[in-house]
This record gives C-alpha cells, sequence and structure tokens, in this order.
C-alpha cells in the first residue's frame, strides 16, 4: 500500500537532489506526487524489522513528467555521520523508484540521517 513519503525520507531526497541541473530539478519536481511503496526486506531475521531505512518509492506519472536522461544511481552522497555509511537515489523511466541507505560496516543503516549530514 502507498503512503506518503516519510518527512525524513523527503527531507534525504531533497538534500541528495540540489543543485540546478535539470535532473536534479525535474527529480525534486516529483517529490510532491512520490510515495512510499515498500520497504528493504534485509535485517537480522528474527522478524523484529530492524534492517536497513531503504525504501522504494513510487510517483504519479500523470502528475508530472519523466526527468532527463540519466545514468543510475541519480544521485549519490556519504555521510559525515556514521562516516561509513552511504545514500543513493534510483530512478527507472526517468521518476524516482529508490532511496538506498548503505553501510560499509556489518549493521545496517535502520534510520534515515539528518540531511546536514550528507555530503555531495
Amino acid at each position: 500500500m502507498a503512503e506518503p513519503l516519510p518527512l525524513d525520507v523527503a527531507a534525504t531526497l531533497n538534500a541528495l537532489l540540489t543543485g540546478s541541473g535539470q535532473v536534479s530539478s525535474a527529480l525534486r519536481a516529483q517529490l510532491p506526487y512520490a510515495r512510499a511503496v515498500g520497504r528493504c526486506g534485509c535485517g537480522c531475521g528474527c522478524g523484529c524489522g530492524c534492517g536497513c531505512a531503504t525504501v522504494d518509492v513510487a510517483v504519479d506519472h500523470t502528475a508530472v513528467p519523466p526527468a532527463p536522461a540519466h545514468g543510475n544511481p541519480a544521485a549519490d552522497a556519504w555521510y559525515a555521520e556514521p562516516e561509513d555509511a552511504g545514500v543513493m537515489v534510483f530512478t527507472k523511466d526517468g521518476y524516482l523508484s529508490l532511496l538506498e541507505t548503505y553501510s560499509a560496516s556489518s549493521e545496517p543503516i535502520s534510520t534515515w540521517r539528518e540531511p546536514r549530514f550528507v555530503e555531495r
């Protein structure tokens, strides 16, 4: 079931898509029409839901045009804290599709870090 983007997810996407480029601008314009449609299934295996914060995103294609052609990830960055973590945004057919967080340590990033820690 689709739900509005959580505020921390929207803030992270906004931080990743800063800039005046055509692709960033087009993807930022999709944010009001984006919804969270799934979560990452990774985790410890106990069923407690302590997996990573990665979220699948869907955009209403009738409300906003796709971004111009670009590569994937469309944007990526490291976090200043924790230093061993990063975040990437992926698209499909010009529309936001995935906001992924990852860690170089064995512990998943289970919550979104404050956007001020995003280092592009």
